[in-house]
């Protein structure tokens, strides 16, 4: 019988999870990441349908289960049902998903889910339109949340609401965003902000840590739940009162590192080993050969991966802001 290879590394962490960057490009301008609107960096192209075929071929080949298609903002793509189709038909691969800002993401979800999308992560880091706008640069939170409710009605099997923890802008709402999930089965993750190349000065003013709230759950009532083998960093939370579940994202958190089981692929074909590392491998040029020997150097590249990031020394690698790999 033929075993499938798998994506391990030094320290025995299985990878089985890629997040597939479809474009750099953004039309927000939040005020953590791209404060002054999106500025291409790059004159190379972005990947296209065929050569993302290709990528997907080669990480099922090495055991990856989940894709998840991020940006910039992935919903730029005029061909993103496409790019999700191909994804979610490539043997090996269970389920796609998508992060999105949300901008028009009730025109086009009917679409995406008719293409094989699962998964759904938008963004609102306030539950109040004028501090939201305040915070993306777009009056779009009723989208965003109209979104939430219209990937309830098709059946999505997770949907989940992004919510970046800023000490002067959203802190003073955590108990509405508890209230949030009262009623609706989705799961709601508060994100440390993290510094990046970019960042140093708004991180300084506004990162606060996810441990407050952590501490407020327990003291709630809340229990941790099992979040599945494919699932990312998150630390999930579930009431018996409430139908939705709350998150954390605790990157500065001890052994954070130690359970990653996701590798990550910019828009223009670089395997990024972790979000905050210097290097990265261009997969590109290896695209057009047989599928087995770009797996086999895809899995040579993960025997190099570090143990962890090194965001605790301030030291952010070659992110200069999260909208390069989708965070």
């Amino acid at each position: 019988m033929h075993t499938i290879p798998t994506l391990t590394d030094q320290y025995q962490r299985r990878f089985t999870y890629l997040r597939l960057s479809v474009t750099d490009a953004c039309n927000f301008r939040c005020n953590y990441c791209l404060p002054d609107g999106y500025s291409c960096d790059s004159d190379e192209p972005n990947l296209s349908i065929p050569e993302i075929a290709a990528v997907a071929k080669a990480f099922a080949l090495n055991g990856t289960k989940k894709i998840r298609i991020t940006g910039g903002e992935p919903t730029l793509r005029k061909d993103l049902a496409e790019i999700i189709r191909v994804c979610k038909t490539t043997p090996g691969i269970e389920s796609v998903a998508l992060t999105s800002n949300g901008y028009r993401i009730t025109r086009l979800l009917p679409s995406l889910v008719d293409a094989g999308l699962n998964q759904l992560n938008l963004s609102a880091d306030s539950l109040h339109p004028a501090q939201f706008q305040l915070i993306t640069g777009h009056d779009k939170l009723q989208e965003v949340l109209a979104g939430l409710d219209l990937a309830l009605e098709l059946g999505l099997s997770k949907v989940k609401l992004n919510v970046v923890l800023l000490q002067e802008y959203n802190k003073a709402e955590i108990d509405n965003f508890f209230a949030f999930v009262k009623h609706k089965n989705i799961s709601l993750r508060f994100i440390e902000l993290m510094r990046t190349g970019d960042n140093g000065a708004f991180f300084n003013a506004q990162h606060f840590r996810a441990q407050e709230i952590e501490t407020r759950l327990l003291e709630q009532g809340w229990r941790k739940t099992d979040t599945g083998p494919h699932a990312g960093p998150a630390k999930e939370y579930s009431h018996s009162e409430y139908a939705g579940r709350i998150g954390l994202i605790m990157p500065y958190s001890k052994d954070f590192c130690s359970s990653c089981n996701r590798l990550r692929v910019s828009a223009q074909g670089n395997l990024h080993l972790c979000l905050f590392a210097d290097e990265n491998q261009s997969l590109r040029p290896l695209l057009n050969m047989p599928t087995e020997q770009v797996a086999q150097h895809i899995r040579q590249c993960v025997l190099g991966k570090k143990a962890t990031h090194e965001l605790h020394n301030n030291l952010s690698g070659s992110t200069r802001h999260l909208a390069m790999l989708g965070g």
